[in-house]
């Protein structure tokens, strides 16, 4: 299953992409989810080859999801891809394309759900709209948070 979102940023295409990998945004964006890293880096920004191991809390179980940076061309686009976790695959593709004096941030996510046709049932009753409005959520927080970290910056010059 395909999941596709695009998502316009008031903010340049470096600012957007850092915010993408940056560990603390991330927790914070999904704080619906308690997410919080569990081993791998820590804080900071995630570069090609970094491994983290999220913990969150999905469907109402705490579950851990492992995931790897796998592509990266700093600020056109990075890939996540789980290593270890709940689904048979996922994979997160997140580009950044600069639109006038702002950045259409598009989130690809290819995610396979375990145990065959039962999960094919699984994405298309409860897993697409749960995945869809979870990236949403993701995309309007960093949205947001650019937008805050920008309006600092012009403070700071004024």
């Amino acid at each position: 299953m395909r999941i596709h979102i695009e998502t316009v940023i008031p903010a340049p295409p470096e600012v957007v992409f850092d915010l993408a990998r940056n560990l603390e945004a991330h927790t914070e964006s999904t704080g619906d989810t308690d997410e919080k890293v569990i081993s791998g880096p820590e804080s900071g920004m995630m570069e090609l080859g970094d491994e983290v191991t999220f913990e969150a809390r999905h469907f109402g179980i705490r579950q851990r999801l492992t995931s790897k940076i796998v592509a990266y061309e700093r600020p056109v686009h990075f890939t996540d891809r789980m290593l270890k976790g709940a689904f048979a695959h996922l994979e997160h593709q997140h580009l950044f394309v600069a639109e006038g004096l702002g950045t259409r941030m598009i989130d690809i996510m290819d995610v396979e759900a375990p145990l065959g046709a039962l999960g094919k049932v699984f994405e298309a009753v409860i897993l697409r709209n749960y995945m869809t409005a979870f990236i949403e959520k993701r995309a309007d927080s960093l949205k947001l948070m650019a937008e805050e970290l920008l309006e600092e910056q012009s403070r700071k010059k004024g």
